[in-house]
């Protein structure tokens, strides 16, 4: 009767960690679904003052660069997550912003770099400020590095 035991606390173990995995996937998969129903870059009040793109046809084209980031998060996360490969896919998103780089200033700059480090909060991983910073500063472009 222990060994039954002993097989029955690992089996119910192994569902609970599985049951607890599940979980935390779907808690994911749910913070990026709703990150990219959001429209991002225009003007906010309230916690958060930002007056938006100062060229707001922009606005469509760099929500779409920050989907394509969600979704690269999404294929990482999906094949074994790890801090190194979100750090990269944040320097490959930053880097498709480059273009647009000299029609953002100082705030727009941080307002993008706010949602990559909201990207990487909902993985659970400390936001890289030092790359966002560097990005934002234009020390370093994300391409280059």
């Amino acid at each position: 009767m222990n060994k039954i035991s002993f097989i029955i606390f690992i089996l119910t173990a192994f569902v609970l960690t599985t049951a607890s995995a599940q979980d935390e996937n779907y808690q994911a998969r749910q913070q990026f679904n709703q990150f990219k129903m959001k429209s991002r870059l225009k003007p906010e009040t309230g916690e958060i003052n930002y007056r938006g793109l100062p060229k707001p046809e922009l606005q469509s084209k760099l929500n779409n660069i920050l989907n394509v980031s969600v979704d690269d998060f999404v294929r990482t996360w999906n094949d074994r997550p790890t801090e190194k490969k979100f750090l990269e896919d944040i320097k490959l998103g930053l880097s498709r912003f480059n273009g647009f780089y000299a029609d953002l200033d100082a705030e727009d700059k941080t307002h993008i770099c706010a949602y990559f480090a909201k990207l990487m909060d909902d993985v659970g991983m400390e936001s890289p400020e030092a790359l966002l910073n560097r990005w934002i500063q234009n020390l370093e472009p994300a391409d280059k590095q």
